[in-house]
Parts: structure tokens; C-alpha cells; sequence
């Protein structure tokens, strides 16, 4: 055998190697978003079918779990109740929003008829607050901790495990110093 050969293939396949390692048992929604660690990006949306416009600033003081869904998505649909559920259950004590990513208001209005809500779904209108938080599809989801730091960031369906987790860090993080990150 060819020791320039092996040496070669070594040289490339055992960084591989290392890095499919280092990865076993993570969970690939989980993802390590910049934004993590840093205060969320503020918003003032307007709710599903109108009223007042909720502000993120506003809610300071209790943890949000920021969830970017679509009408079109099926795995919003399979996540729907599941974060319904929950928001049912915090109560007052943690505030659910819904971010609608690039959908029509009335496509929205049917589907929350006959799914029901059980939190606020707000106007993304013109994508940005998609875009501040980097959202390249749904369902998307962010949690923030009652400071307005985000300390999680999940990309596809929520089970009710992994929300409860996600959930209870987001209720135990305390906010890091400015500049710097949990």
C-alpha cells in the first residue's frame, strides 16, 4: 500500500471523524445562533384580525417563547397545540406570541378558527422582525428570558418535552453582563 495514499486519506477522514464525534447525541434543532446570549432584537407588531400593537419591550419582567409559524407549514400545524397547551398552562406567568411569517392575515384568521388560540399571532408584515431574528423558515422558535436575553433558539416542530425544557431554561437564565453571553 501506498504510504502517501493512506496519509492522505487520514489527513481527511479523521477530522471528519472528529467532528461526527463531537456531535453525537446534540440535538440538531437546537441551534447556536448568534443571538443567543444577546438581548432580543425589539419589535412592535400588530395582533391577527387588529388591535393594539404588542411591543417586546413591554413584556420585560417574565420569560416569551417567540414562535415564527405559517398557515403552509405542516409542522406548525403538528407543533399548534402542543404550544397552545402550554401557554395554556404558564398562564400569565410566561408570554407565548406567534410571529407570522410570511402568510396573509386571512389565511391566518381561518386557520386559528379552527385550530384556536390560545396566544397572540402578530403581523410580520413586511418580514422584519423575521430578518432581526434571522429567521430563514418555520416554524422557528426563541426563547427569551424575562430580562429580554435569548438563551434558546429551537428550528422545527416543538414536542411538549423538548418546550418544557427549552422553557425551563429560559426561566432559570439570568441575564448575562452587557457583552457578554450564557
Amino acid at each position: 500500500m501506498n504510504r502517501r495514499v493512506l496519509v492522505a486519506g487520514l489527513v481527511v477522514t479523521l477530522p471528519l471523524l472528529g467532528v461526527l464525534v463531537a456531535n453525537l447525541g446534540r440535538d440538531p434543532h437546537r441551534v447556536d445562533s448568534p443571538l443567543i446570549g444577546r438581548p432580543a432584537p425589539a419589535f412592535s407588531l400588530t395582533p391577527v384580525a387588529g388591535g393594539a400593537a404588542v411591543s417586546l419591550e413591554a413584556l420585560r419582567g417574565r420569560p416569551v417563547v417567540l414562535n415564527f409559524w405559517a398557515t403552509w407549514c405542516v409542522p406548525c400545524l403538528e407543533e399548534h397545540a402542543v404550544l397552545a397547551r402550554a401557554a395554556r398552562d404558564a398562564g400569565a406567568d410566561v408570554q407565548f406570541l406567534g410571529i407570522v411569517y410570511e402568510d396573509e392575515e386571512a389565511e391566518v384568521l381561518a386557520f386559528l378558527r379552527n385550530q384556536g388560540s390560545a396566544y397572540p399571532s402578530l403581523l410580520d408584515s413586511e418580514g422584519k422582525v423575521a430578518i432581526a431574528y434571522g429567521v430563514y423558515g418555520v416554524p422557528e422558535t426563541f426563547f427569551i428570558d424575562a430580562a429580554g436575553t435569548i438563551v434558546e433558539k429551537y428550528v422545527g416542530a416543538l414536542d411538549a418535552e423538548v418546550l418544557a425544557s427549552s422553557l425551563r431554561r429560559a426561566r432559570e437564565t439570568q441575564a448575562a453582563p452587557e457583552g457578554g453571553g450564557k
